[in-house]
């Protein structure tokens, strides 16, 4: 199996970003690092160890920094464990899980049993909410409650658009290394310009072996099994996931879904002003 950071040089100036943003978070936190079938999980531990547990997933091509950052205030109520997603460019094993089968769900349960875990909170943005609700489908006795920002696995959109808005711009930068594919590519799906997604994405399309395998979405049975309270936020605009859609099937299948907002002109990557309604709604339960 091909190491999924192509070169070590590659992969220095990747984690040179990711050690830079969670120097910029000027946090107290700790390194944990837990043993899982599916390899060594980077996890940034933060907040009174005594609050509530509350794990952030990030969505593709992140790191846990990035999730820290969009959650900016869940530390003052939880103990937060922001986790290193597998086979993403961060410091988890860069190894791959297949998003067809458990291997999230049993993933995520394997480090929910390795933190002593019970009543946890779970908190995921796109390839974030795939792996939760794989969790949930997996076993979710340990989980108290979810919540899912414009998540992968409910509904896909328009595969034609996604090529031409967001995988040919990606293919052009990469042969080319034009600022201006990558930004072409942003521009679809961030809300909000973000110079950090600029350079580390930058990086990560160069250094880095993404998976291109398309997205599934759980099947009614699935979701029907499901009895976690869910709470879904969507994304108007948003070219991957689109939001509408996803509300109308998410309120078909699953019954345990708590509440649903949509937020108007946003894309896949939420806004600022958005993550704060997020953060809020979290705080308040």
């Amino acid at each position: 199996m091909k190491a999924l950071f192509k070169t070590e040089i590659g992969k220095k100036e990747i984690l040179d970003l990711y050690d830079q943003k969670l120097e910029e978070l000027n946090i107290v936190f700790t390194y944990l690092n837990i043993d899982t079938s599916f390899g060594k999980t980077n996890i940034i531990a933060t907040g009174e160890s005594t609050n509530p547990p509350i794990i952030l997933i990030h969505g593709s091509n992140g790191c846990a920094p990035i999730a820290l950052e969009t959650y900016p205030n869940l530390r003052k109520n939880f103990r937060v464990y922001a986790v290193d997603v597998v086979a993403q460019p961060n410091k988890s094993e860069d190894r791959w899980l297949s998003m067809k089968d458990d291997s999230y769900g049993r993933w995520v349960n394997e480090i929910i049993s390795s933190l002593g875990l019970e009543k946890v909170t779970l908190v995921g943005f796109s390839l974030g909410g795939l792996i939760i609700l794989k969790t949930l489908e997996f076993d979710e006795s340990k989980v108290k409650q979810v919540y899912l920002a414009a998540p992968a696995y409910i509904v896909n959109g328009n595969p034609l658009k996604t090529l031409f808005k967001i995988f040919i711009p990606m293919k052009r930068f990469m042969r080319t290394q034009k600022v201006k594919y990558i930004e072409k590519f942003l521009k679809e799906l961030f809300t909000e310009r973000d110079e950090f997604a600029i350079n580390y994405l930058s990086k990560v399309f160069l250094h880095f072996r993404m998976d291109f395998t398309p997205v599934p979405v759980i099947n009614k049975s699935g979701a029907n099994s499901i009895q976690t309270p869910i709470t879904l936020f969507a994304a108007q605009d948003d070219i991957l996931f689109p939001g509408i859609k996803m509300i109308k099937r998410a309120k078909e299948i699953f019954p345990s879904l708590k509440s649903t907002q949509i937020f108007e002109y946003s894309k896949h990557v939420q806004s600022k002003a958005q993550n704060q309604i997020i953060e809020k709604a979290i705080l308040a339960d």
